[in-house]
């Protein structure tokens, strides 16, 4: 296994610790609040780095496999859908913006298989990533929101914190939705799946 696929079963295997250690306040109390918060943020930042370096990696040393191009995209959503499930737990994220992003990921996951059976690769665009990039910030600021609320003695931040992390969640769910579609159209004018039997 070349060294950007290592770095993605990386993003695997820190998905569960994510989660293990987002609840360790919750299953052992408050004296885990600061350990949990060092934890989430150490986990998340190196969750993200592993994704820029081993797209970067790949590309610039053509280590770019089959397996890289299946198993980056679930790794993603993976990770990603951790961090919300998380969040959406304690009440952070909203419900439905949640859900909405599930929608979509699982969606994409069951068009990727198909166009994978024709042949065809799911290209990225301008909404995917842009998408991407909302799903980053917005998962950076709700675990920052609750490493904060684990380790700060005063919460008058959370009267711009809370409808700045609305807005933002709300952006994350529109561009999804945005990205599904485009995702969508495209394979339609392609017309790869027009014959599929029933």
């Amino acid at each position: 296994m070349n060294l950007p696929n290592k770095l993605t079963v990386s993003r695997l295997v820190m998905a569960p610790l994510f989660f293990i250690a987002f609840f360790l306040p919750v299953w052992f109390g408050e004296s885990f609040d600061v350990l949990s918060a060092v934890l989430l943020l150490l986990l998340y930042l190196l969750t993200e780095l592993s994704d820029l370096l081993d797209g970067i990696i790949a590309r610039k040393y053509h280590l770019v496999t089959d397996l890289g191009k299946v198993m980056d995209p679930f790794a993603d959503t993976f990770s990603r859908l951790t961090y919300f499930v998380c969040l959406s737990a304690v009440g952070v994220m909203p419900v439905w913006s949640f859900v909405i992003i599930m929608w979509r990921e699982f969606s994409i996951v069951f068009l990727r298989m198909l166009m994978m059976g024709k042949g065809k690769a799911v290209a990225a665009n301008i909404w995917g990533k842009s998408k991407a990039v909302l799903y980053a910030v917005s998962g950076l600021l709700g675990i920052a929101y609750v490493a904060m609320d684990r380790i700060a003695s005063q919460t008058g931040w959370k009267g711009w914190a809370d409808p700045l992390l609305l807005v933002i969640f709300a952006l994350a769910a529109a561009a999804s939705v945005a990205s599904f579609g485009t995702y969508v159209k495209a394979i339609i004018k392609d017309g790869s799946l027009s014959h599929l039997s029933r």
